[in-house]
């Protein structure tokens, strides 16, 4: 189903003129492929789904381990308890300076790298793109980069989320030992999300918040691809949308 009511100018007035233009390659004469994902932003992508894939299998089996060893016998034989933290505590900090990246790329990528949530068009078009989405009349324009409402299920995961599930997993990482320098680093953090019961809570709904975002994220990136046919797929791995040339920015458009 495409846009039953696009608006007049289908370039969105959400665009962000101080970040780089993004790469334009002219394919046919109404139609161009935009360089929308560069290789960091791509990069982060990938290492951020594995890291998550790990953290939510090891952090289940962590919280229920359901099956151990076949044969009862000491536990330093078969260890599998200690590979499961051991790995999840591996992809915990991977998760973490992989974040650190991205918000390092949101002030140095190109205007598909970042947004704005704090000016009102913003929220405007986010009211649009969901009455898209429930298949009610919109205003919906074009995107090329991410739409709004996928900004701002970004902004509260990717931005939110993750930093509940840093914080609350490494206060509980240290929590055995508050008197060293990392838990005292985080020290704090009951004072902002409760006792340590309540941390451990957060943890793991947070988490589960985490699944149901990666299943809306895949089921919605495939819908796109359907719908728009720009590559929104494949672009994840090159970087570049197939769009028309009206929907390319003027400052990309050189």
């Amino acid at each position: 189903m495409s846009n039953p009511n696009p608006a007049p100018n289908q370039n969105s007035e959400l665009v962000y003129k101080k970040h780089r233009p993004a790469k334009v390659v002219p394919v046919k004469k109404d139609s161009v492929k935009v360089y929308v994902w560069e290789l960091p932003v791509r990069v982060f992508h990938w290492i951020n789904a594995a890291a998550i894939v790990l953290l939510m299998l090891t952090g289940i089996y962590i919280g229920n381990p359901f099956f151990g060893a076949s044969v009862p016998e000491e536990a330093h034989f078969s260890f599998l308890m200690g590979w499961a933290r051991y790995i999840h505590f591996f992809s915990a900090f991977v998760f973490t300076a992989n974040l650190l990246f991205r918000w390092y790329w949101v002030f140095t990528g190109n205007r598909y790298a970042t947004s704005n949530p704090f000016r009102k068009i913003f929220w405007k078009e986010v009211i649009e793109t969901t009455k898209f989405y429930l298949f009610m009349k919109n205003k919906k324009p074009h995107y090329v980069g991410h739409n709004p409402l996928a900004q701002l299920s970004y902004w509260i995961m990717i931005g939110g989320g993750s930093i509940v599930m840093i914080l609350t997993g490494f206060y509980m990482y240290f929590e055995p030992q508050p008197e060293s320098i990392w838990g005292m680093m985080f020290a704090w953090v009951p004072y902002i999300l409760g006792d340590s019961f309540t941390i451990r809570s957060w943890h793991h709904l947070v988490a589960w918040a985490f699944m149901l975002f990666m299943v809306a994220h895949i089921y919605l990136s495939f819908r796109e691809d359907y719908l728009q046919r720009n590559g929104t797929m494949s672009s994840i791995f090159t970087g570049y949308k197939t769009e028309p040339k009206k929907a390319v920015g003027e400052e990309d458009d050189k």
